[in-house]
């Protein structure tokens, strides 16, 4: 039930005529009464009878369809914007399905009623500009990089930003790509065969699969595994090994070596394709957790120097250059 409340003097300028039976009958069953009739003879002042708040109405909305009392409405908005963990400050005076509210941040932003709806069943949340562009400044500083804008092709998930530590090249990257450092400079980065890369190996618990390992290489071994292996909010990951490889091209042999050291030593402990489906974007280069060990220990071997690597040698070299 709505809160009663004083309602707010009417400030609406007065129409000297009569107000017809049918037009109160009208009102009563609508839920208002007819306060008194404003600007000229098609408008009606109408107080609502159960916040007693006053809505000025034209004659053929009464006649024709279900008023809405504008007090009672913003009563709403500000409750729903409460619940959205906002403040409700005003109608947007451009368009009548928007409003401006205060963000937690303090920052002022314009939405949509539906989008607060939505908010306030925690649904979607409110993206407050300002603090989106400081946001996308500072993973940009983290690489390297300065933001300069929005993409000037105006694709929402680019952004427009500056090589600052390097040759000062301005370039469109994805902003998905800069917080997980999966893009180089197109003018003076290096391709992924000549750039550092590291070899890894991760601990991950998946649901309905269990404790798993997986062994990859990548230049970013943290960024892929909190970014790209796709094992959602109820799997876990531990990195347990990260070995550093002069070249992408390199830890891609010496990961190939090892994949088919393991295939013949250990062929028992490979995760079938079958049981990665659906639980991780990756269904290849898994073992089960009793493979942990041996793995651990032929990183360690290569890391100190003694594994032998005859068979990196005549690995095949990738053309994607994709981590794994």
């Amino acid at each position: 039930m709505m809160d009663h409340c004083t309602p707010a003097p009417s400030v609406e300028p007065g129409f000297d005529a009569p107000i017809r039976p049918h037009w109160a009958e009208l009102a009563h069953a609508k839920g208002f009464r007819i306060a008194r009739r404003i600007r000229d003879r098609s408008w009606l002042e109408l107080e609502c009878r159960t916040c007693r708040g006053l809505t000025p109405m034209r004659l053929w909305v009464l006649t024709s369809a279900q008023p809405h009392c504008r007090p009672c409405m913003e009563a709403r908005w500000r409750k729903t914007a409460q619940a959205a963990g906002l403040t409700f400050l005003r109608r947007c005076p451009d368009h009548r399905h928007y409003a401006h509210y205060r963000a937690p941040c303090g920052h002022e932003v314009r939405r949509q009623f539906a989008f607060v709806e939505r908010m306030a069943r925690s649904e979607t949340d409110a993206l407050c500009r300002i603090c989106m562009e400081a946001r996308d400044a500072a993973e940009a500083e983290q690489r390297g990089w300065r933001l300069l804008g929005p993409d000037p092709r105006g694709t929402s998930h680019y952004r427009l930003y500056a090589h600052e530590d390097g040759c000062g090249a301005e370039q469109r990257i994805a902003r998905a790509n800069m917080q997980t450092g999966r893009f180089s400079c197109g003018t003076c980065g290096e391709d992924w065969p000549a750039a550092p890369s590291a070899l890894y190996l991760m601990r991950l618990d998946l649901p309905g699969l269990g404790r798993v390992v997986k062994l990859g290489y990548s230049r970013d071994p943290w960024s892929r595994m909190t970014y790209q292996l796709g094992i959602g909010g109820q799997g876990r990951a531990e990195l347990l090994a990260v070995v550093p490889m002069p070249t992408g091209r390199e830890a891609y042999n010496r990961e190939q070596a090892l994949h088919a050291r393991l295939k013949t030593e250990i062929p028992q402990h490979i995760v079938p394709r079958a049981e990665l489906e659906g639980v991780i974007r990756v269904v290849s280069e898994i073992y089960r957790a009793e493979a942990e060990p041996r793995i651990l220990g032929l990183l360690d071997d290569l890391a100190d120097g003694v594994l032998d690597d005859e068979a990196a040698d005549h690995a095949p070299v990738a053309e994607t250059g994709r981590d794994s």
